[in-house]
């Protein structure tokens, strides 16, 4: 057993007996990849021929020479590191519906995407080529930067417009980035929420948004009395044509307040919870309330949250050449402004433009609603209507009215 001092000995998932080598120093190793980057697949044995004993010793010496004298070459050379590729959740856009014929084609291309979150950090090679408008609000940076713990808006940014290894879902989308969220020291990414309203001001007003993507959220309390800035800029967004996907938040179970995370609770908006690898609601995905603070009543197909989307392991680009694994509504959330990103490419007419009152969100949002399995006849307070499906989204806005 000398020989595997240095690697670690994992049972695979499916059979405890099988133990499977890790190198830990391999590129991209983390835990819950072990099984995708070992693999398991046993092969069916095949004779031996067998050989005469004394052939078989003089050939096999000469063999075991020529093996260790190439092998002390590789080892002096450096070459004998062993470079696993990160695996993909490739699953996850299945799952969501991007494999869907009638999104062939669609990239993105002209549709513009503002993301308000931790900055982004460039340097995976995932990202070369790509250009973005970016504007610092933590800091003082002309250049992209990432001040986020694991570098979450890079995560959340790759997921988008990746160019190589897992491609992004909407590779060629214009990416707006505002860095506002930073980390705390505790591994958490906070931000005030006034620099939140700021950094959304700048998405609609100097980045002049399509789409603003927001995996972040503030808690709602009973006590409140007034709405706060980044709920009032989410408002004036929406009610301006433009489109704003938000993450419903990450406190759900037995202790949910049952309020999904502001600006995700603005009617318009679109409030995104997570659901696991098979569409079941991922258990920390926060539960909505159909009941507003003055007792009136959310009213289709503005029910929240208004759908899921995969939020579970989700591999995306972190630092450098890197890849990670999150879980969250956060994720679920750009699944969300991936399929919108590529409706609004097929149906530009959807856009926001200087006539926009909002209208065309409510019918993007009314045919997702029929977009789902149910047709939209069923509404959870932790799965909203369903599980997205961007090519039934797509098929569905191909069918609308015209909107302003």
């Amino acid at each position: 057993m000398g020989s595997l001092d240095t690697v670690e000995l994992l049972p695979e998932p499916d059979d405890e007996r099988i133990l499977s080598a890790i190198d830990p120093s391999a590129v991209g190793f983390q835990d819950e990849w072990r099984a995708e980057v070992t693999g398991w697949a046993p092969a069916i044995p095949t004779p031996i021929k067998r050989v005469r004993t004394k052939q078989f010793i003089i050939t096999n010496g000469i063999l075991f020479t020529i093996l260790a004298v190439l092998m002390l070459w590789i080892w002096q050379s450096g070459f004998l590191l062993v470079d696993l590729p990160p695996p993909k959740s490739e699953w996850a856009a299945q799952q969501a519906g991007f494999s869907d014929a009638s999104l062939d084609g669609l990239t993105g291309e002209g549709v513009r995407v503002c993301i308000v979150d931790t900055g982004i950090d460039l340097s995976n090679p995932a990202f070369n080529g790509v250009e973005i408008v970016f504007e610092d609000m933590i800091g003082d940076s002309s250049t992209p930067v990432d001040y986020g713990f694991l570098a979450h808006g890079t995560l959340m940014s790759g997921l988008l417009i990746a160019q190589s290894h897992q491609i992004g879902m909407a590779p060629n989308i214009k990416l707006g980035m505002v860095a506002a969220l930073g980390d705390d020291g505790t591994g958490k990414n906070t931000a005030d929420e006034s620099v939140v309203a700021q950094a959304i001001n700048w998405c609609i007003d100097n980045f002049n948004a399509d789409i603003i993507s927001l995996s972040l959220g503030g808690s709602q309390t009973d006590g409140m009395t007034r709405e706060g800035p980044s709920v009032s800029v989410t408002r004036k967004a929406v009610d301006m044509g433009i489109f704003v996907v938000a993450a419903a938040g990450n406190d759900g179970g037995i202790e949910d307040d049952g309020k999904v995370s502001v600006p995700s609770n603005v009617a318009r908006a679109i409030s995104v919870g997570a659901s696991v690898r098979g569409g079941e609601v991922w258990e920390n995905s926060s539960m909505g309330s159909q009941s507003l603070a003055d007792g009136e009543q959310r009213d289709d197909p503005h029910l929240k949250p208004e759908i899921i989307a995969p939020g579970e392991s989700i591999i995306s680009t972190g630092r450098g050449n890197t890849w990670y694994t999150s879980s969250g509504t956060s994720d679920a959330t750009v699944f969300v402004t991936a399929a919108l990103a590529l409706i609004l490419e097929d149906q530009p007419n959807l856009k926001p433009n200087s006539n926009s009152d909002g209208a065309c969100i409510d019918a993007v949002k009314e045919a997702l609603r029929l977009s789902t399995a149910s047709g939209g006849d069923v509404h959870s307070n932790v799965a909203g209507y369903g599980e997205l499906h961007a090519g039934d989204w797509l098929d569905a806005t191909r069918k609308l009215p015209d909107c302003q």
